[in-house]
């Protein structure tokens, strides 16, 4: 299964770890292929830089640690494919649309009010009750 992270999803594993999130990265990572968009890891990298400059190195050495498929976001998008509250969500919907992703596992409830068929938009909670360890 092709398991795209949001940013919110990185933010609270490096920042705010729990049992709940190194479980959720050992069971997608020994069994999915994760999948993060250059918009995400872009964004990543900016509000830890905003948010906590004492912990921006800490960005690239979570990012080493585990295996993840990168897809390209572009920068310049056309009209949206689906309509999104927060324009600076659409990006990473848009990638996970185009890029062939089963579930998008993300804490942003614009996300998650989104009825769609495909992807399947899950929390990180939801996403370990239905596909756990």
């Amino acid at each position: 299964m092709r398991v795209m992270l949001d940013t919110n999803i990185l933010i609270s594993a490096l920042l705010f770890p729990s049992e709940q999130i190194e479980l959720f990265f050992q069971t997608v990572t020994e069994r999915d292929t994760v999948v993060l968009s250059s918009y995400v890891v872009h964004e990543f990298h900016h509000v830890v830089q905003r948010k906590f400059p004492k912990r921006q190195e800490d960005v690239d050495r979570f990012l080493s640690h585990f295996a993840f498929e990168l897809v390209y976001t572009p920068e310049f998008l056309d009209s949206p494919l689906i309509p999104i509250r927060d324009s600076k969500d659409y990006p990473v919907l848009h990638s996970a649309l185009t890029e062939n992703i089963d579930v998008l596992v993300t804490g942003d409830k614009d996300f998650t009010v989104l009825e769609l068929e495909y992807p399947e938009i899950l929390t990180l909670s939801e996403f370990l009750e239905k596909y756990g360890a």
